[in-house]
């Protein structure tokens, strides 16, 4: 019986479950997809290029599992609040608290179970494309990569069982200690916020003052320094909260005032609405304000730092490539290059200690080396023989690439006469390409090839500016990819807790909206009017969060050659998930406020 009354309160129910459905089934999905990397580790361990990877995963496994659960606390809470009335007439009609507790505990873990598994299925799908994602900007081969892996599953169903089974006891808890008549006319109880005019005030000048505070440790940190980081966290934070409890709450009053704009349509009652709503969320939308910049700074950043890639890996050299007295196959990957934009041939000879280059050669095509103590702008440094000797001096580092296959020896200027009579001649090729991305395929061919034509390489490869890309790409790829499917996560979930927590209050706004058809309401008007509100709900916290997003790149502006350069995708995306979930919303709360029958009637 008590099966058939949890399976018939979800089918009666479906429209209004939908949406938390839908939601709880994307967050198992990025769940799942996330885990099935996380706990891959033979895929993680046998790509050399991704060897930080498998420390970012499982530092992002942890802070997905807390968004996770956050998430969890709110769709809870609006599953609750949609069947309270319910349970209070179970019990009207004589139903035991130990019989509602179970059916709590079945709908509750009924949807868990339901949304996990068919989140895993979706996750699956979605792990192709995101590994396939991973793989490609890691330049890593494929092995040991698998859509379905049974550890994720394991992770994903544990996880989120377990979550539900707390939840689930968790409501029933919560429901029992109720009274009953508490839960039968709880839409109805009055809930005020009052506050004192000079605190009220206080506030806002607080809130003001801190952000301004906070923006500006921002701006000047080269000038306050490292402590500008923990300044800004904590006057934005609290700024922040100033801002929603009252800058925001007195914008509205100012609203209401304005008598020719809060006469038009339903505009007093929304705004009456709206200020209750922030007052009542001060603390949720200042989270979400604050989390979302973090999630869409770290997408940013993280874009960034991508593009920033191929300049970070030049400043070790000036050059793409070198190749010493390549065999037939090297010369076969050579001709495979695309868009090289600079080739230069050198001739170099050597003894037991020296390496030497021809005066005349060096004049007439100046090697370039890079000054590993200048920024991501500094200018390639031309060598010739009358600054050789200056230059191999101060960045002795940046001659190894030129030594090739005689490492450990010095390299020197010949004239044309002693170059004459040097034995062991060997050629030096120096490449530049137009994107090193594209050609990073072939040039990993082509240094293993080298490496196995002369063993001796294998110390001096370090120089080449393939495996300082590796490097760095494996490192900042690894972080951005991490920023990035966190950063989704973040907003998918944090827009989905405002949802439930706007829509756990819906039931509580019944009596108002009914009210306002029965006085002849149209419900046109009432629609607009909860495009405004929810609208205003949305748009407060996602405004603030971009703003805290836009002062805080200037935290970056020594690290990042164009901090704003690279906004367009991440803002994007944002603005188009929130864009969805606030249409969900609307029309979720829409259904439950107002009144069908009287709708049509009208």
């Amino acid at each position: 019986m008590l099966t058939k009354l949890a399976l018939g309160g979800l089918k009666n129910r479906f429209r209004d479950y939908a949406v938390l459905f839908s939601g709880l089934v994307i967050a198992s999905a990025v769940f799942y997809m996330f885990m099935s990397l996380a706990t891959n580790t033979s895929f993680l361990k046998k790509n050399s290029p991704i060897g930080f990877t498998p420390f970012i995963f499982g530092f992002g496994a942890v802070l997905l599992a807390i968004i996770t659960l956050v998430y969890i606390v709110y769709a809870n809470s609006f599953l609750l609040s949609m069947r309270q009335r319910d349970y209070a007439m179970f019990m009207m009609l004589g139903a035991k608290g130990r019989k509602i507790a179970q059916l709590i505990f079945l709908e509750t873990v009924a949807i868990g179970l339901l949304a996990t598994v068919a989140g895993i299925l979706v996750g699956m799908v979605g792990t192709t494309f995101v590994g396939q994602w991973l793989i490609n900007t890691l330049h890593a081969p494929a092995t040991g990569f698998s859509a379905f892996w049974l550890p994720a599953v394991l992770w994903t169903l544990g996880f989120f069982i377990v979550l539900f089974i707390l939840s689930a006891f968790y409501n029933a808890g919560k429901l029992l200690k109720t009274p009953m008549l508490r839960l039968l006319h709880q839409a109805q109880t009055p809930n005020r916020i009052k506050q004192r005019k000079g605190i009220f005030v206080l506030q806002i000048v607080l809130g003001l003052i801190l952000l301004a505070v906070g923006y500006y440790s921002m701006y000047a940190i080269a000038k306050i320094g490292i402590m500008a980081i923990p300044l800004a966290l904590v006057t934005i934070v609290l700024g922040t909260y100033f801002l929603f409890n009252s800058v925001f709450v007195a914008l509205i009053g100012l609203l209401k005032r304005n008598h020719k704009f809060a006469a038009k349509q339903l505009h007093t009652f929304t705004l009456s609405q709206l200020s209750f709503r922030i007052r009542d969320y001060t603390r949720i939308l200042s989270v979400v304000a604050m989390l979302f910049a973090l999630a869409l700074g770290a997408i940013t950043v993280g874009l960034g730092f991508t593009h920033d890639i191929p300049d970070l890996a030049s400043q070790a050299t000036a050059y793409d490539l070198t190749v010493a007295s390549p065999n037939a196959a090297t010369r076969a990957q050579i001709s495979r290059l695309q868009d090289v934009t600079a080739k230069q041939d050198y001739t170099i000879k050597s003894d037991a200690k020296t390496v030497y280059i021809s005066q005349q050669a060096l004049d007439a095509h100046p090697l370039e080396i890079k000054a590993n103590d200048g920024g991501l702008d500094t200018p390639n440094i031309k060598v010739t023989s009358h600054n050789f000797a200056e230059m191999i001096e101060r960045y002795p580092s940046s001659f190894g690439i030129f030594i090739g296959n005689n490492r450990g020896k010095q390299m020197k200027v010949a004239d044309a006469a002693t170059f004459a009579k040097l034995g062991n001649a060997e050629t030096l090729t120096t490449f530049k390409v137009k994107d090193f991305g594209q050609n990073y395929d072939t040039i990993q061919k082509i240094v293993e090839l080298q490496s196995k034509q002369y063993p001796r390489l294998w110390s001096s490869n370090g120089d080449q500016k393939f495996m300082i890309y590796a490097l760095v790409n494996s490192m900042f790829s690894g972080l951005a990819f991490m920023g990035f499917f966190l950063g989704i996560a973040f907003l998918g979930m944090l827009a989905s807790t405002l949802m439930f927590k706007i829509l756990s209050g819906a039931n509580y706004d019944k009596s108002r909206y009914l009210m306002l058809q029965k006085i002849g309401a149209r419900p046109r008007a009432l629609r607009r009017s909860i495009r405004q509100e929810i609208g205003a709900l949305f748009l407060l916290p996602g405004f603030v969060g971009i703003i805290h997003v836009l002062f805080g790149l200037q935290l970056f502006k020594t690290m990042l050659r164009a901090p704003y350069g690279h906004l367009a995708l991440p803002f994007g995306l944002f603005i188009v998930l929130y864009a969805l979930y606030y249409l969900a919303t609307v029309w979720m709360y829409q259904s439950i406020v107002i009144n069908k029958n009287l709708a049509e009637k009208a």
